[in-house]
């Protein structure tokens, strides 16, 4: 009897186990109608494309954009000033409150009993009761009252034709009056010039008016009779130069066109006499 010697088996070894696939389709089954990006692609290619942008925007502004508005500056205006009062004190017209600001061509007016204080860029102005003024930037246009002036930068002061200006460019006090047409000029700290034109006045002469300087030294006060050098006050308007021509004209026009409405409407001249009746001769 033949026996068949078979090999012997190896009980530890077991062949590889094929690994399951996972399967395809989704979950939920839902149909997925794009690509498959991985998680974060979009948010990297927002931050790539900001730059990008950037980049076109600022070649848009600067194809919009004039070159030659690049460097040019915004045109300078005359200077203001601040106006600190504590009531009293009337800007064009209307009431001003404290720090209020006020700009070249404004008309400042001092009730009796208030003042105020102007102040700009190396000067100080105080205004006087009772005192009607303009400012104009540099220089500040006295009508009638009084101003006292503190000034690094030659702020000046006009009276009608008469300029107060100060000499130097240095730490200036002075002061201007005008009261009953009588120029006082008062220079407390350094020396003023005052200029004005010769030859309006009752020493008006055939030539034409030259301009005239005089310095009042510091602790000197000098005044001036402003009939003599400006020429007498202008008169005042009686009520039939205040109507304009204009006016008048479009007065008389309407007066003619009533005057002709009122013809048309009643038939103007005598009236027809009626015909006479054979009944009533």
């Amino acid at each position: 009897m033949i026996y068949k010697v078979l090999p012997r088996q190896n009980n530890r070894y077991t062949a590889p186990a094929q690994h399951a696939r996972a399967p395809r389709e989704l979950i939920d089954d839902a149909y997925r109608p794009s690509y498959d990006f991985p998680q974060g692609s979009f948010n990297e290619i927002s931050v790539r494309c900001v730059p990008i942008l950037r980049f076109c925007l600022c070649w848009i502004i600067s194809a919009l954009l004039p070159l030659s508005s690049l460097g040019q500056a915004l045109p300078e205006g005359p200077p203001g000033a601040i106006l600190h009062t504590d009531g009293g004190v009337w800007v064009n017209g209307y009431e001003a409150h404290d720090s209020s600001a006020v700009f070249a061509g404004d008309v400042i007016e001092t009730k009796a009993g208030s003042s105020a204080n102007l102040t700009l860029e190396g000067s100080t102005v105080l205004l006087a009761p009772e005192s009607v003024s303009k400012f104009q930037g540099d220089l500040l246009e006295l009508d009638h009252g009084g101003v006292s002036v503190t000034t690094t930068k030659s702020f000046k002061v006009r009276v009608n034709c008469i300029l107060v200006v100060p000499v130097l460019n240095e730490w200036t006090q002075y002061a201007v009056t005008d009261l009953n047409r009588t120029v006082d000029v008062s220079a407390r700290k350094l020396d003023v010039n005052v200029e004005h034109e010769r030859g309006h006045g009752k020493e008006a002469t055939q030539t034409p008016p030259t301009q005239e300087k005089a310095s009042v030294h510091e602790g000197e006060q000098k005044s001036y009779d402003e009939t003599q050098v400006c020429g007498p006050a202008p008169s005042p308007t009686t009520p039939g130069q205040g109507i304009s021509p204009k006016w008048i004209a479009i007065g008389a026009g309407a007066g003619g066109a009533g005057i002709l409405l009122i013809l048309l409407t009643h038939g103007g001249g005598n009236k027809p006499t009626p015909p006479i009746s054979p009944a009533s001769p």
